[in-house]
């Protein structure tokens, strides 16, 4: 007799469902509970209310066999009302109706019983099929919301039970022999979407084709870091299944494998690189310490919210794009900070002269506005000047050069104008988050403003910039020496693609001849740095020291990440009369060993730059530069812009102006790095980042937000 997971739904007014409530009431055994009365009340207290015909309809009792119990219960369509009605207007009445129509499957109830359990309370299906051939054990309830009562029952049926605990009405199909070559067809026809949280890879691939070959769009959610896959084949069939990390295997020699042999393909295909610490290393104990992978409640939690506003956003039509993601909690509660409260001036914008403490808001977290004007203000800049001044308003953004912030490497306003560019790609990406992307423009020197960008704020979407907005927000510059360790071809592509999409070009010396070169060139450039009396005080202006007013600008000594022993050595550093000694001798080798020693302890050297060499060319250079570092800051590497003097001058008069004393050295040093990477007459350098493999930064940059002004930018054309 197959065993119960449908509550059998019994109508008084029905003879034979009556003379079956009068058999349950006669049987001592069978405990009837009747609280229809609060429920049709509570009904009636719904707003806007009800339609008299939904208060009349006749309820009804729902037996639960495996309970020995009978509920009863509103009618269908009253039940739903009820139940549902919370969830507006999160999902409004007619959203509702429409998820109603979906068909969803999920096979594997481990992972997938809270998350059809999860679609089921949120009402965002109509008909669930549930796959598992294998039974509840005792190891199981960490994770499955289940009981002991559950022991030794399927676990297709133990979910399937709890659901129609929550909703007898819901139908609920199980297939307790799970998914095999006599099952697949019948479990994927007629489904709308899938959710497949299988242990067996082979199944995982199966399922997938069956799935493309009916272009039913696949999501799974994976307990680590968050891990959410969303294939799209619904809109993309001839897109390879599980985003074609499995490579050239043939699926079919899968079965016949040991799992020693499938270690390698299922690596690949969680990206073992960016799976967390704790996993990686239990992957290696599997058969040895451990019996299986690592899965817990809060893991596979997440895992359910994350598939239902999937499943969410399909059913009604909204965007979702095929791909990866992940929602890694631990790392967002390391970003936890204090909120700040906002300052208002009774106007509908804020102009902001050099931005707030990074982390924080200058609207309530999660605004549009809010999020715009913290984005823009996490753009880097040299020395941490901020060298912009920005204004947010509900329609755009505006992002100008404020030539008060210069300083004599910022030849023509060229690193300003970088760091502009930076600012801007920030915007977008918070933009892209509210899906409130609309039209930029450029413009150069309007009204004294040598350069201006400006963001109109629309309704336009970018899944890929939304997808860096938490990236962007903890993008920070390391400047911890780190280890020089090889960086694999998968981030090589990622920053190369990163920086052509913004219109720039990246070059990665991890030749370590290269990087030795680029290190004495940088150390040369930087000992130049040093002994140039009006770039030395400008570089020691923009340190700050506890206790030092102003903290908000420039760079904290603590981010040097020196040691005591550095730290003692480079207040003797800080001293121009020593400086000027050390010039009089022409000595001074030692001053670059710092700038050598970063170089040296890089992966790589990254250099971006972009063709053109007006101030608008750039900003998109500066944009293509946040690109990258966003990007390695994803991954887990760290960056910290390394700029010689040289970096932006274009002829000998800017060489000149930088330091009329090295002018020639510096002309020298600029021919050979150029010469080095390769650069064209055509292309300007934006930027060039050292990235290493390190440890996370001692302490935030810090922005300055104390001049607020509701003006427009002084100068600036509307």
């Amino acid at each position: 007799m197959p065993i119960a997971y449908r509550a059998q739904i019994l109508d008084p007014a029905d003879p034979a469902d009556s003379d079956i409530l009068d058999t349950l009431r006669r049987d001592p055994g069978i405990e009837l509970l009747d609280h229809h009365g609060q429920q049709l009340a509570s009904l009636e207290g719904l707003r806007p209310a009800p339609d008299p015909d939904l208060l009349a309809e006749p309820g009804r009792w729902a037996f639960y066999p495996w309970r020995r119990a009978a509920v009863a219960v509103l009618g269908p369509r009253g039940f739903r009302a009820l139940r549902l009605d919370r969830n507006r207007n999160s999902i409004t009445a007619v959203e509702q109706d429409r998820l109603a129509e979906l068909s969803i499957g999920v096979a594997g109830l481990s992972v997938g019983h809270i998350i059809a359990h999860t679609l089921a309370m949120q009402g965002v299906c109509g008909n669930l099929r549930l796959a598992d051939f294998d039974e509840l054990e005792l190891s199981n309830l960490n994770r499955v919301p289940a009981t002991v009562f559950d022991l030794g029952v399927n676990k297709a049926y133990v979910a399937a039970r709890r659901i129609a605990e929550i909703d007898p009405y819901l139908p609920v199909e199980v297939f307790d022999t799970g998914l095999n070559p006599e099952t697949l067809d019948d479990f994927v026809d007629g489904l709308d979407i899938v959710v497949e949280e299988c242990d067996s890879l082979h199944i995982k691939a199966v399922l997938r084709m069956a799935a493309q070959q009916r272009r039913i769009p696949v999501l799974m959610a994976t307990s680590d870091r968050g891990i959410v896959d969303v294939e799209r084949f619904d809109h993309e069939p001839g897109r390879p299944i599980l985003h074609g990390l499995l490579g050239q295997l043939d699926i079919d020699l899968l079965p016949g494998m040991s799992n020693r042999e499938k270690i390698p393909h299922i690596l690949r295909h969680l990206e073992a690189e960016r799976l967390s610490a704790r996993i990686a290393a239990s992957l290696l104990e599997i058969d040895k310490s451990l019996s299986t992978w690592p899965q817990t409640a809060a893991d596979v939690g997440i895992g359910a919210c994350a598939v239902t506003e999937a499943v969410r956003r399909i059913g009604l039509g909204e965007e979702l794009r095929s791909g990866r993601t992940r929602l890694d909690i631990g790392w967002a509660l390391d970003q936890i900070h204090e909120p700040e409260m906002t300052h208002h001036s009774g106007d509908d914008a804020e102009w902001i002269d050099s931005p707030g403490h990074t982390g924080t808001s200058v609207a309530a977290p999660g605004e549009l506005l809010g999020d715009l004007a913290v984005a823009a203000m996490r753009a880097p800049s040299g020395g941490n000047v901020q060298p912009w001044r920005i204004g947010v308003r509900p329609d755009e953004v505006e992002i100008g050069i404020a030539p008060t912030y210069t300083s004599t490497m910022d030849v023509g306003f060229r690193g300003s104008a970088v760091a502009v560019g930076a600012a801007l790609l920030n915007t977008r990406i918070a933009a892209a988050a509210h899906g409130a992307l609309g039209e930029v423009s450029v413009s150069e020197d309007a009204g004294g403003v040598p350069l201006q960008v400006r963001l109109r704020l629309g309704t336009g979407a970018d899944a890929d910039l939304a997808g860096l907005f938490a990236a962007m927000m903890a993008r920070e510059t390391n400047r911890h020496h780190g280890e020089p360790h090889p960086i694999d071809g998968d981030l090589v592509t990622a920053l190369t693609a990163a920086a052509e999409h913004q219109g720039g070009r990246l070059r990665l010396l991890t030749e370590r001849a290269d990087i030795e070169r680029a290190a004495m060139i940088f150390a040369a450039a930087d000992r130049i740095r040093f002994l140039t009396p009006h770039l030395h005080a400008e570089m020691i202006s923009e340190l700050r020291w506890p206790g030092d007013p102003d903290p908000d600008a420039g760079i904290d000594v603590r981010n040097l990440e020196f040691d005591e022993g550095d730290m003692a050595v480079f207040g003797v550093l800080r001293r121009p009369d020593v400086m000027a000694q050390l010039a009089g001798w022409d000595a001074g080798s030692a001053l670059g060993d710092d700038m050598r020693d970063r170089i040296l302890a890089s992966s790589a050297l990254a250099v971006i730059s972009v063709p053109g060499h007006n101030l608008r060319d750039y900003a998109a250079g500066g944009s293509a530069v946040e690109a990258v570092w966003i990007t390695a800051s994803q991954r887990g590497i760290g960056a910290q812009p390394v700029s010689p003097v040289f970096l932006y001058a274009q002829t000998a008069e800017d060489l000149h102006e930088l330091s009329p004393s090295f002018a020639g050295e510096l002309g020298a040093l600029q021919r050979e790095f150029d010469d080095l990477i390769g650069l064209q007459a055509d292309e300007s350098i934006a930027l060039t980042l050292r990235l290493a493999h390190t440890p996370p930064t001692s302490l935030p940059s810090r922005r300055s937000r104390d001049r607020l002004s509701l003006a427009p930018i002084q100068g600036a054309t509307r």
